[in-house]
């Protein structure tokens, strides 16, 4: 059989380069659709909570709403006595009475708590008073906040809940629910035709005789692509006929956004897929590359559509696929680049490598009794249909080693079997300018973890080490100034932006602060101990302790609930959140929002692209923090 050679081999990121440079690879276009079907689908766009989560301060069990002030003292052999208000509250009713100095209201696991209660006194601590059955007796103390979940504490009304680029599970669909989302913005999946071709092929099912073979590669594609969240079309199998080719190229191409075909790529008499790929414009861009295995590989394009030709060995195309074709997909899906974790491992056994070529060694990992690694080539070539899937991980082996040595030390890229950790772990304080940190580094392929602790709580984290970033926003009274006082050895601070905290009311009440302050009749909203803004606040007070002082939630979006919701009538946060629920601003004092970062992870690739991000005063993330209201420090 006469056979032509490649025209050009090429590097295997040059032709990736190349291909890339002339096909579409940004996320296909957003559709709405009902929850129900969004299992499993990509978010296009950010979700933010148009509700609060719980949607009112709730009850975590049975018992009997109270001023947390009256159960001091309590015991079982020195009970305190509380007149029993007269309603009982289950749930789904809005209370009426307010808890006044001296009462308690029956209440429900999960009602709504009145006004004036601050805890909830299990029901296993009381008992009703045999002498008056109209006054409860209180067993033992209860601090504020005490089995009770405050309105907001979950996900406040405004907040970012899912980022665009999630890929949905039942876990974010369950967050989608809990905010009352019947529908959601998602990228359209890509479409994905794949041919079968080759006079060998036959599909599972039909007769088999000496000479042919079933087509696994159909099979392996279709459910590789479903895995990856496109959408495969398997067009069957063809037969090597240029007509049956062109005609099946051209049904593919009309309704995929990525054709793939199997088989064929060798330059063989017999192959004519690249014959026929090469009539579309432009054409073939690549065929062949310095790689093994699949150096037939054939990337192409219609326009700007991929057209791939996958070598016909299972391994070689399975492993092309995902060199090339995987990524592809992931951005046309709108889902960040995926992560590929690695092992450092001795090799067990002398390997010999093409010289020329880039090799894609697929190893298995064997631990010894110490737990190190030894990795042992699986070495059935590229017409197994079981290295692949069997394999634990690759070791890349350059173009110019002929000879690795058995012991040699090697770094083994593990294919999907480790869950993947955080590209940056933030602990701190939380803030809606985080959020939209968060959101860019998101967009750009990085995973992001946030747990909102309060600013003391994140200098501690980062005194551990357990996190790359502490967001802080901490006000030192003696010097008037922000955050540095606050950092300990081993600890650096980046600088991060500027926002504006002020008391806030509902919009009917237009008094300045002072007048606010002096009102008795006025209930406020405090902050949690340890918060950079209970620091403001109790600088605000001088001492006082107005009505509502022990009333503590963990946010600012709480606060901003508390008081739209008329629990409370003042309370302190940001000027970006109380301008989302409605209520009247008073600036109080510009504060800095900074994040410290422990010395052992500054070094790492992504706290690294974020001080980058944030020392730019030009940079995109700057103008994105700029517009939403948090200007440079």
């Amino acid at each position: 059989m006469k056979q032509s050679q490649f025209l050009e081999v090429l590097d295997r990121d040059e032709a990736e380069r190349r291909w890339r440079a002339v096909v579409r690879s940004v996320p296909l276009a957003a559709e709405r659709i009902a929850l129900e079907d969004a299992l499993g689908r990509v978010l296009a766009e950010d979700v933010r909570s148009a509700v609060d989560v719980p949607g009112f301060d709730r009850a975590n069990m049975d018992g009997f709403a109270v001023r947390s002030e009256d159960t001091f003292g309590a015991s079982e052999l020195e009970p305190v006595r509380l007149r029993l208000n007269a309603e009982s509250l289950p749930t789904g009713v809005a209370p009426r009475i307010e808890v006044a100095p001296g009462t308690a209201t029956s209440i429900a696991t999960g009602a709504m708590l009145p006004r004036g209660a601050d805890a909830i006194v299990p029901v296993e601590v009381t008992q009703l008073d045999p002498s008056d059955p109209g006054f409860v007796q209180v067993q033992a103390p209860r601090v504020p906040g005490a089995a009770l979940s405050f309105a907001g504490t979950d996900m406040g009304r405004g907040e970012t809940v899912l980022f665009a680029g999630t890929r949905l599970s039942s876990r974010e669909t369950g967050v989608l629910a809990a905010i009352g989302r019947a529908e959601v913005l998602v990228f359209r999946r890509p479409r994905v035709a794949i041919l079968s071709t080759g006079d060998e092929i036959v599909q599972p099912g039909e007769p088999m005789r000496p000479g042919l073979v079933f087509d696994s590669n159909g099979r392996i594609l279709a459910d590789a692509v479903r895995e990856l969240g496109g959408e495969p079309l398997f067009l069957g199998r063809f037969r090597d006929d240029p007509a049956a080719l062109r005609s099946a190229l051209q049904r593919a191409l009309a309704s995929a956004d990525l054709v793939l075909l199997s088989g064929g790529t060798s330059k063989g008499e017999g192959d004519l897929n690249a014959l026929v790929v090469g009539e579309l414009s432009p054409g073939i861009v690549v065929h062949g590359v310095a790689l093994k295995p699949g150096k037939p590989i054939c990337l192409a394009a219609n326009g700007d559509q991929p057209v791939v030709i996958l070598p016909g060995f299972p391994t070689s195309a399975i492993f092309t696929f995902h060199e090339f074709v995987a990524p592809l997909i992931r951005d046309l899906a709108g889902l960040p680049g995926a992560r590929r974790e690695t092992r450092t491992a001795r090799l067990a056994l002398k390997t010999r490598s093409d010289r020329g070529r880039l090799e894609y060694l697929l190893v298995g990992l064997v631990p010894d009794a110490a737990g190190a690694l030894s990795a042992y080539p699986m070495g059935k070539g590229s017409g197994s249909v079981t290295t692949f899937s069997r394999a634990d991980g690759f070791v890349r082996i350059g173009r110019n080693v002929e000879i690795v040595e058995a012991d040699t030390p090697v770094e083994v890229t593990l294919i999907g079997r480790d869950v993947p950790v955080a590209d940056l772990v933030v602990i701190g304080s939380h803030c809606a300018g985080l959020d939209r940190i968060a959101s860019f580094l998101s967009r750009r392929g990085l995973s992001i973890k946030l747990l909102a602790v309060g600013s003391q709580g994140g200098l501690e984290a980062a005194r551990r080490g357990e996190c790359d970033l502490a967001p802080i926003h901490l006000l030192d009274p003696e010097s008037g100034r922000y955050n540095e006082p606050f950092l300990e050895p081993g600890m650096q601070l980046v600088r991060g932006y500027a926002r504006m905290q002020g008391v806030v009311t509902r919009a009917d009440e237009t008094r300045e602060t002072n007048a606010l302050l002096v009102d008795p009749g006025l209930r406020m909203v405090n902050r949690n101990r340890g918060a950079g803004t209970r620091i403001l606040i109790d600088k605000l007070l001088a001492g006082r302790t107005p009505p509502g002082y022990a009333y503590e939630p963990r946010s600012h979006y709480a606060v901003a609930a508390a008081v739209a919701q008329g629990r409370a009538d003042w309370g302190v946060t940001t000027e970006t959140i109380a301008r989302e629920a409605g209520l009247h601003f008073r600036p109080l004092q510009p504060e800095r929002f900074d994040f410290a970062v422990p010395a052992a992870r500054w070094a790492r690739p992504a706290v690294q692209m974020l001080v980058s991000l944030l020392a730019d005063p030009g940079s995109a993330l700057r103008g994105e923090l700029g517009q939403a209201g948090f200007p440079a420090a």
